[in-house]
């Protein structure tokens, strides 16, 4: 049996000017909308709809199946159709004033808004806010201004090589789309997936995405690839394939993208010569090496050894999530990054700190007992571009790296802030959905500083806890295989405000209260959730949402539709949920964390009503970059 929920989602925002009102009879078009529904298996589910109307006929579609296909009158002056699925189903489709939307009234005890698909794209586009990458270079060198400008011939190379990795055939595809706004969304996703809608295809005839990618061949097996001994199998830097044979093999990006990675491995070597800083060019340097010999350790090791560069890059293949598979490949991205100094200043007292919150972690000593590394590097920056796949969808406004853990054991790691990107966000999206959802009462404690913690301690929790698993010393992150990257992010969401909770009761953070802390983060949940249960992001976010509500670390109130933290369930709860998740880690146990997604990870009712309620208030889903040198005056 299926339960339905009373609400509708709108896809986008009905289109405030209105035509001259024309007859259904008159009308050949399609139309697009959506509704939520809770499946026989307790979750809730997004059901697609689509109604063709041509000439006297209409047709409803539901998830691509057809459920009417029939003849219609127009029964009265209000311009609407009358239709039945069953004797339990009716209902009727009102014409809105214009060409572009219907309302679909009564389907499924919902309320739908359909529209016309140019409508639905040019609306899609405006989900997300417009943000220029800027920052203030005044202090940079001449020759540290010739390198930054050199920065900006490298980083879009990455951008292709992403292109190649998420969708290959990019320009025929272009070339079939004839609507500028469905063509201004594909580039905004990187291809025909709605990366905030579950990765759902938004071009006709694109099929549903292969968890694949382009990593592995499209017949290749589960099964196959496990039986498969090499290896390279589950390098990151490896590409699968079959030879003339048929039999797999691993082809190093070295080789599978050398005309690319030459290219780019030359204006690195450039780029070095150009700067003043010594340790940098050494980077820029080793990553050219890497580009051709396939081999990133070196590299990894010198961007650990940068410290009092004014100017950082991220470039190359570095984030597995894209593999959806296994969660072993890797896909290429960049990042050019200006030093917030007086910002990374006030960060540098917690890295002293980070043994002693090691030491208090809410779990038995078994699953604290490695070290963090004592050179980690807490740092605040102005991104001024984004390139491949941090620039897909959702943007990044943190960063924690390496991740090899031979170079976490050896150094640590460097956790990057970008504190332009977070300000953006949280003006254009999490204010505006505080107000939706927290209550009056403590919409107070909602501000920037807090959610600036606690995003800059979900990177320093990264590097905390155990990575090998107690019993057998295997790597956490091949144990858990494809649960891994979930419960990573989870764990780091939650440890990182068990670290907040740590420094207010030992007097390391005063500037305001806790409270704060937990509402922000509360509040961020909401803004991360709407991209839904497909991203390890998303599925960490409902985790904690749906643990914390378990424990009673919120109330909710039905008639305001807003939630209260209760301040002393909040603290028991963020550290059961951090406890259980730093256990599953620690004892490499794949089945568990299977459950804990399997029950946890999924979008419920009451979660889904204020998912709708800010839907309908047209609160961005999240930002789009204008970047490139010249708005640095480059």
């Amino acid at each position: 049996m299926k339960y339905i929920v009373l609400s509708f989602t709108a896809i986008v925002m009905l289109m405030a000017s209105c035509s001259k009102k024309e007859n259904l009879s008159n009308m050949n078009n399609t139309y697009y909308g959506s509704y939520f529904i809770m499946n026989n298996e307790n979750k809730m589910v997004e059901n697609d709809l689509k109604v063709i109307i041509q000439n006297d006929s209409i047709q409803l579609i539901e998830n691509d199946s057809l459920l009417i296909k029939k003849s219609y009158k127009i029964k009265n002056e209000k311009d609407s159709i009358e239709l039945q699925i069953n004797d339990n189903n009716d209902f009727k489709i009102y014409f809105i004033e214009n060409q572009n939307t219907l309302l679909l009234k009564g389907y499924q005890q919902n309320d739908i808004i359909l529209y016309t698909y140019p409508e639905l794209m040019k609306n899609k586009v405006a989900e997300y806010a417009v943000v220029k990458l800027t920052a203030n270079i005044q202090h940079l060198s001449d020759k540290d201004k010739a390198l930054l400008s050199k920065l900006f011939e490298i980083a879009p190379i990455m951008d292709e090589l992403y292109w190649e990795q998420v969708c290959p055939k990019k320009d025929s595809l272009l070339q079939t789309i004839t609507d500028e706004n469905a063509k201004r969304f594909f580039i905004i996703n990187y291809g025909p997936y709605e990366h905030l809608r579950n990765n759902k295809p938004f071009i006709s005839g694109v099929p549903p995405l292969s968890e694949k990618m382009t990593f592995y061949p499209s017949d290749m097996t589960v099964e196959e690839f496990e039986k498969w001994n090499h290896p390279d199998k589950t390098n990151w830097y490896t590409i699968i394939r079959r030879n003339e044979k048929g039999e797999l093999i691993s082809i190093p990006y070295s080789e599978f993208y050398n005309d690319k990675l030459s290219k780019a491995a030359q204006l690195l070597d450039e780029a070095a010569t150009l700067g003043e800083n010594k340790s940098f060019s050494n980077y820029l340097i080793e990553k050219a090496k890497s580009f051709r010999n396939n081999q990133y350790f070196n590299s990894d090791m010198a961007w650990m050894d940068m410290k009092d560069n004014m100017i950082d890059f991220v470039v190359g293949p570095t984030e597995s999530y894209n593999d959806g598979l296994f969660g072993y490949k890797t896909s290429f991205e960049s990042f050019i990054l200006i030093k917030d100094i007086d910002w990374s200043k006030k960060l540098e007292r917690f890295v002293a700190l980070l043994p002693k919150i090691q030491e208090n972690l809410p779990v038995d000593a078994a699953y604290k007992a490695e070290k963090p590394a004592k050179n980690n590097d807490l740092g605040v920056y102005e991104a001024v571009y984004y390139a491949g796949d941090c620039n897909a969808g959702s943007k990044t406004i943190a960063i924690n790296l390496p991740n090899d853990k031979k170079v976490n054991e050896l150094k640590g790691s460097r956790k990057l802030q970008l504190k332009n990107i977070m300000k953006a966000k949280f003006d254009n999206i999490l204010k505006p959905i505080a107000q939706e959802v927290i209550d009056e009462s403590q919409f107070a404690n909602i501000n920037f500083d807090a959610f600036f913690e606690n995003v800059m301690f979900h990177e320093v929790a990264h590097g905390l806890g155990i990575s090998k698993t107690i019993k057998d010393h295997k790597l956490v992150t091949d144990v858990l295989k494809d649960t891994h990257t979930s419960l990573e992010e989870a764990k780091a969401d939650i440890v990182g405000l068990n670290i907040v909770t740590w420094l207010y009761d030992n007097k390391h953070i005063t500037e305001h209260s806790l409270l704060d802390n937990y509402v922000t983060f509360l509040a961020g949940i909401f803004r991360s959730v709407r991209f839904g249960a497909s991203s390890a992001h998303g599925k960490a976010n409902m985790i904690e949402f749906n643990y914390l509500n378990e424990k009673g670390a919120f109330t909710y109130n039905e008639k305001t539709g807003k939630y209260t933290i209760q301040f002393d369930k909040m603290r028991e709860a963020v550290s059961g949920l951090a406890n259980l998740i730093l256990t599953t880690q620690g004892n490499g146990d794949y089945d568990g964390a299977k459950d804990i997604l399997k029950n946890m990870a999924v979008i419920k009712p009451q979660l889904q009503q204020n998912l709708t309620k800010i839907a309908k208030a047209g609160i961005p889903r999240d930002i789009v970059f204008e970047q490139g040198k010249n708005l640095l005056g480059l």
